[in-house]
């Protein structure tokens, strides 16, 4: 957060890598993001997606409707 509050960014993406393959998001992945978006918004910043990402493609949770 605190690169985005000295960047003056107005929205930021979240990603990290699922070593497995494994695209689905688990329950860590849509709690980070709800604890995340809720501390993004006290600075104003939107948390625009959250990708998780595969050697197989990506997975984007705001995609799915799940932000």
């Amino acid at each position: 957060m605190q690169v985005a509050i000295n960047s003056n960014a107005s929205g930021i993406i979240l990603a990290h890598n699922h070593p497995s393959g494994n695209l689905k998001a688990s329950q860590d992945d849509l709690n980070i993001t709800k604890k995340v978006k809720e501390a993004a918004k006290l600075f104003d910043i939107n948390l625009l997606d959250h990708l998780i990402v595969t050697t197989d493609g990506y997975y984007s949770l705001s995609d799915e409707g799940l932000m």
